[in-house]
Order: structure tokens, then C-alpha cells, then sequence
């Protein structure tokens, strides 16, 4: 049965997280104000999509059969686990120190910040969720051959967990802009589709999940945040290390890392804005981007990439305008879209 029923993981998904975040904003635990932020354009913008698509994901990722019961509650455990650190972080941090260096700069110094925390947790749950892959074989033995040695299953664990972690990480440096994470998620959970009716059950339900609001993401009304896009890369590095050989799973890693590293030096909203199929890819059923008060009152507006940077310093706000700001998507606040 194994790889079975990615449909039905999908559509339970995606009617999971449609009816969480319709609860969601009806009940607004704990106020509205609590979960609203400002985006790039001055407007309000809920947090309660992340929750909605985490719990959609996790719960069809759990309840729907077709994958053995170890693998589900890997992507389960991912989930819930990457989900709940990243939503702590999103309406507890200060946004006093950002990225990496930042928050393992302050811990040197005696300071625990939420960024810290939410590393921490990611970590933890990527590991947790290796740890159940490697119980259960990861699904390959009784393909491949005998249960391989000591020595590569530790192997095996240490490369599952930070491919789940860093996946979770990487989805979350994408969510500068309205439903960009969501759409590198199913690009993603396309890619691993290939790779067999295993890796394209085990995708299903975070990809289903946030594809349900994508509407509400691209419209602006809401958007992921850490919680919601650590917990979508945190399953789909499951479903990879669950279901990819070791060398794919290895390539993976290596590029996921590359990438993050580059964020750290390069901004992915101007590298996107500089290039036409991805700019389109990105444009993708959103408004179009505001213009700068000058150019509205000298002419036609800049490039897209302009104009929003252009928004976020009139708010006062660094978040989306370099690649500095953009690797603070790590560990930071839900940053002005």
C-alpha cells in the first residue's frame, strides 16, 4: 500500500486547512491584533494562514493510509514540530537580531532570542523525524539489499536530519513575497514526484495544504510566515529523505545549503525581478507591485523589485530590500511582504 492515495492525501490537505483557517479567523485566539502585521504596501495581512496550512498538512500527513506508519508520523512529527517553533517565533520575537549569525552571535553572549529557540526546535524535530526514517529502514532495505552498517546508518541519520532542517529553513527565505513559498513548495514537491509514488504520496499533504490558500497569499489577505513555511519545508525534506537514494539525497542538501548560503550574500527578490521566466513565475496571479511617491509623480514606475524595496523604506522597514535583511527570514519576525 506503500505510495498509494496521493490524491486523497491532497484534497484532505488542502479541505483541512481550508476549514482551519476559516475557524481560525472567525475564533482569532488571542485577539486580532495578535496575528495581523503590515505589509510592503502599508496594508494588513493575517498570520493565521501558517497555523490553517500546518495543521491541514500534519493532520492528512497522520489520517490518510497509503504510507507506512513511521514515514507518516515522521512527516507528522516534521511538521508539527517545525510549525510550532516557527509560530512561537513569528508572534514572540523582538526582531532585534536576525539570521543566523545573529542569534548565535547573542547566545555566545549569555542572550537565548527566539530565533535561537525556533534553530533549536527545527533541529530537533529534523532529527527526531531521521531518527524514525531510520527504524523503518527508510524504505529501501528490502529493495537495496541488506539493513546497511552502523556506520552509514549514523551517516544516513545526519544527512536526513539536516536535509528536513534546512528544507524548512530554505522554504521560509522564499517568503519575502506574496505566495512565493508556496509556489517554490510545489515546484519542489513536483520535483519529487518523479522520484516515485512514495516520495509523490509523502509530498502531498504540506503541497495540498498550502496550495488551499494560495488564493488567500497571493490576494495578500494572509501569508505563511515562519510558522507556516518552516512546517511546509520541514515535510517536503521528509518526504525527500524518505524517499530519494543517497546520493540524491546528498545533491539535495548540497544545494539546499548553497542556496541558503547565498542568501545570506544575495537578495533572491532581485535576482527573481532580473530574470523574466522566474519575475513571471513570481508575478503570478498578484497585484502589481506600488510605485515609488516620486515615480508615481515623475512617470512610469521601476521594476517591480524597486518599487516594493522602494515601499518597504518609506515604512521604515529593511526586511525584503537586501540580502542581508532577506536571510533574517531564518530566525526572524514575519517580515513586511
Amino acid at each position: 500500500m506503500t505510495g498509494r492515495r496521493p490524491l486523497a492525501r491532497v484534497l484532505a490537505a488542502g479541505c483541512a486547512a481550508r476549514l482551519g483557517y476559516a475557524a481560525l479567523t472567525r475564533a482569532q485566539p488571542g485577539g486580532e491584533q495578535t496575528w495581523t502585521r503590515t505589509n510592503h504596501r502599508g496594508e494588513p495581512v493575517t498570520l493565521l494562514q501558517g497555523p490553517a496550512v500546518t495543521a491541514g498538512a500534519v493532520a492528512a500527513a497522520l489520517a490518510v493510509p497509503g504510507l507506512d506508519a513511521r514515514l507518516r508520523l515522521a512527516l507528522g512529527l516534521a511538521g508539527a514540530g517545525a510549525g510550532a517553533v516557527g509560530g512561537y517565533d513569528d508572534l514572540a520575537a523582538s526582531g532585534d537580531r536576525r539570521g543566523f549569525r545573529g542569534h548565535l552571535g547573542a547566545l555566545a553572549k549569555g542572550e537565548v532570542t527566539t530565533g535561537a529557540i525556533k534553530i533549536a526546535g527545527i533541529g530537533a524535530a529534523g532529527l527526531a523525524a531521521a531518527l524514525l526514517l531510520d527504524c523503518r529502514g527508510n524504505g529501501r532495505s528490502a529493495v537495496t539489499g541488506p539493513v546497511p552498517s552502523a556506520p552509514r546508518r549514523i551517516a544516513d541519520v545526519g544527512v536526513n536530519a539536516a536535509l528536513v532542517a534546512a528544507s524548512a529553513n530554505l522554504i521560509n527565505l522564499f517568503d519575502l513575497r506574496p505566495g512565493r513559498a508556496i509556489k517554490v513548495g510545489a515546484l519542489a514537491s513536483l520535483a519529487l514526484a518523479l522520484a516515485g509514488p512514495q516520495a509523490r504520496a509523502a509530498a502531498a499533504a504540506p503541497a495540498g495544504a498550502a496550495a488551499a490558500l494560495l488564493p488567500e497569499d497571493v490576494g495578500e489577505r494572509s501569508m505563511l510566515g515562519d510558522g507556516g513555511a518552516n512546517a511546509l519545508g520541514a515535510m517536503l525534506g521528509v518526504a525527500a529523505a524518505a524517499s530519494l537514494p543517497r546520493p540524491a539525497r546528498i545533491t539535495a542538501l548540497g544545494v539546499v545549503a548553497g542556496l541558503t548560503a547565498a542568501s545570506e550574500k544575495v537578495s533572491f527578490t532581485k535576482v527573481i525581478a532580473r530574470t523574466p521566466p522566474l519575475n513571471w513565475l513570481d508575478m503570478l496571479g498578484r497585484r502589481p507591485p506600488p510605485a515609488p511617491e516620486s515615480a508615481r509623480a515623475a512617470g512610469p514606475a521601476p521594476d517591480s523589485a524597486s518599487a516594493a524595496d522602494a515601499a518597504v523604506r518609506r515604512q521604515g522597514g529593511t526586511a525584503v530590500a537586501d540580502g542581508t535583511a532577506q536571510s533574517s527570514a531564518a530566525t526572524g519576525t514575519p517580515r513586511p511582504r
